[in-house]
């Protein structure tokens, strides 16, 4: 076992980068956190300066340890859990992004998606990929990039130019540029790695015109990926773990048995059940994805995103200046019988599972004379409870939803009145992690694995703790009854477009 026994963990999302220290019993030690900037050139479209990613990231790493104390020599490893989907294309000699990177969030390849999907190429990117065809996946994102950056596609043939979803950028410059890897998950959502196989599907790679002298080498979640140089962190220390920010929140969340389930709350929610060791044939709307893999071990998920959650409580707060605080939310809603029948559908980026209706927009339905902003504050926070009941209902294939408990995560989790609705209209406990930032927890236990600092699942098992535990206690007419409500909204907003 190491000398060192602390681990980093590097939690880069959307709108901020994150840092956090644990000690060997996964309690967080230190932490720091810078926001990211988001840049929006175009409606639907959203970008953020690749170069930004990593000098946040590299800050919130130097100041997380030096506030824990322990020091750089400290530090058995890193792990590094990511924002995926969004796309960086830089300059290998250099190591200088081309552009900005594309934000998984763009709506931006919405067309050529359709083109796909007129083409008939639907059934095989589901097959080999497990993913349906939507923007929000990497592959159309990088072809719309090589199609702009100068003389890029062969620039990218030659292999001058380097692809990678955020986890492959960060370590590319923390290694000095020594190392182009990825791991299985973040792989998983290009659109490009054939799922059964986890290699570059050279079906997917030329669809795509997606040159494979770009791509990284694939790697298991937990092991050796790269050490950084002490010219960027201050210290030699190995990456031993890394995964795409849901995969790591299902890991943090010890889903180590087939059929748990986590929910991670955040800008969006996804909902990811462990499906054990080989893929899922994925109910309609629902995704077939890495779990994670240690050793040769691989775990595979059934996944549905929810694009808007938390970013519709923003929305209130910086679009309407109706509330000053998220956690305003909460005594607003409580202030409320009852939803009076007004609905909120956040698709701000249309709708992700299980609909994937790109052409959806937002909608407020059922106000009255007598609505007011407690109205919408509600409508938001049960928004986010309904949306993630629709993927956990398709997720199920039967309609019915299993009484185990949903384990949940992320910042929307410190809402009393979300994770109690929540629980009422599954009609399925929800237990909260003690610790609410379960992706960084997740790359710490990954980092960990791949260090030997613990050795088992049941190892981590055991550091898994609940902070608060919320049972259903709704009537089941009354819960009919919004559910159907909800149902109604949603269809206006399908058909605001047509």
């Amino acid at each position: 076992m190491p000398e060192a026994r602390h681990i980093l963990a590097i939690d880069q999302g959307t709108t901020s980068s994150r840092a956090i220290v644990f000690d060997d019993e996964a309690r967080p030690v230190a932490s720091a956190q810078a926001e990211l900037g988001q840049h929006f050139p175009q409606p639907g479209w959203v970008e953020h300066d690749a170069s930004e990613i990593y000098h946040g990231s590299l800050t919130v790493a130097r100041d997380a340890v030096e506030k824990s104390g322990v020091g750089m020599d400290g530090i058995a490893a890193i792990g590094i859990t990511n924002q995926r989907e969004t796309v960086v294309v830089w300059d290998r000699a250099t190591g200088e992004p081309v552009s900005n990177a594309i934000v998984w969030q763009c709506r931006r390849t919405a067309e050529a998606c359709a083109e796909l999907i007129r083409g008939g190429h639907s059934a095989e990117i589901r097959d080999r990929t497990g993913l349906v065809v939507d923007p929000y996946f990497s592959a159309t994102k990088l072809r719309w990039l090589l199609d702009r950056i100068p003389d890029g596609q062969r620039r990218a043939e030659a292999g001058e130019l380097c692809f990678g979803t955020v986890d492959s950028w960060l370590m590319y410059r923390l290694s000095g540029g020594k190392r182009h890897v990825t791991d299985v998950t973040n792989a998983s959502r290009t659109m490009l790695l054939n799922i059964h196989d986890l290699e570059w599907d050279p079906a997917m790679l030329e669809l795509f015109n997606a040159p494979e002298a770009m791509l990284p080498e694939v790697l298991p979640s937990a092991g050796d990926f790269a050490v950084t140089e002490a010219a960027e962190l201050g210290g030699e220390i190995p990456i031993t773990g890394a995964a795409g920010d849901q995969h790591a929140a299902l890991f943090g969340q010890a889903c180590f048995k087939s059929g748990m389930t986590k929910c991670t709350y955040g800008t969006g929610a996804f909902v990811l059940t462990n499906a054990g060791g080989r893929a899922p044939s994925p109910e309609a709307g629902i995704l077939a994805t890495l779990g994670w893999q240690v050793g040769s071990k691989r775990t595979y998920a059934s996944e549905g995103g929810v694009f808007v959650t938390g970013a519709a409580v923003q929305w209130l707060r910086d679009g309407l200046g109706i509330i000053a605080s998220a956690s305003d939310t909460d005594d607003m809603a409580e202030m409320l019988g009852d939803n009076d029948g007004v609905y909120m559908v956040p698709a701000f980026a249309g709708l992700g599972a299980p609909r994937w209706d790109p052409e959806a927009r937002g909608t407020i339905t059922g106000l009255t004379r007598g609505s007011s902003r407690e109205h919408l504050a509600r409508a938001a926070l049960e928004a986010t409870a309904y949306q993630v009941r629709d993927v956990m209902m398709a997720m199920s294939g039967s309609g019915r939803i299993s009484s185990a408990p949903l384990r949940a995560d992320g910042g929307q989790t410190a809402s009393r009145f979300l994770m109690q609705f929540q629980a009422d209209i599954l009609d399925r406990p929800v237990e909260v992690s003690e610790i609410a930032e379960t992706t960084a927890l997740g790359a710490a236990f990954l980092a960990g694995r791949g260090v030997g600092l613990w050795r088992s699942d049941a190892e981590i098992t055991r550091l898994w703790r609940a902070g608060a535990r919320y049972d259903p206690a709704m009537a089941e007419g009354q819960r009919a009854r919004l559910i159907t409500g909800w149902y109604d909204a949603v269809e206006r907003a399908a058909s605001v477009t047509g």
